[in-house]
């Protein structure tokens, strides 16, 4: 279920940025992902990435902040999620992913 909701472009791409900003802020909001898709498209494959336990989202007010589950996969699935991130980061350009150059400090 996991690798299926990954084969998924946008999910993989969603997944990514989130690693990618893990060691600045572990949550990245809704916002953050638009150039991605639109609204409505985006709220199906958190919903997906949700489903599959590769994600959590908090709710503070009128924002919903995302997150990856990396302690619970890496103990379920030890080294998968970083194989998936170093596969995706190979493929960064195609996929119109931010690099780790790219990565939003937090101030």
């Amino acid at each position: 279920m996991v690798l299926d909701c990954l084969s998924d472009p946008i999910r993989l791409a969603i997944v990514y940025q989130l690693a990618q900003q893990e060691h600045v802020s572990n949550e990245l909001c809704c916002g953050d992902f638009y150039s991605l898709a639109g609204k409505s498209n985006l709220a199906y494959h958190f919903a997906k990435l949700r489903e599959c336990g590769l994600m959590l989202t908090r709710v503070a007010g009128t924002n919903r902040f995302m997150r990856l589950r990396r302690e619970d996969l890496d103990a379920r699935f030890p080294g998968l999620l970083d194989a998936v991130i170093k596969s995706a980061s190979k493929d960064a350009e195609r996929l119109l992913l931010s690099t780790e150059s790219d990565v939003i400090e937090a101030g």
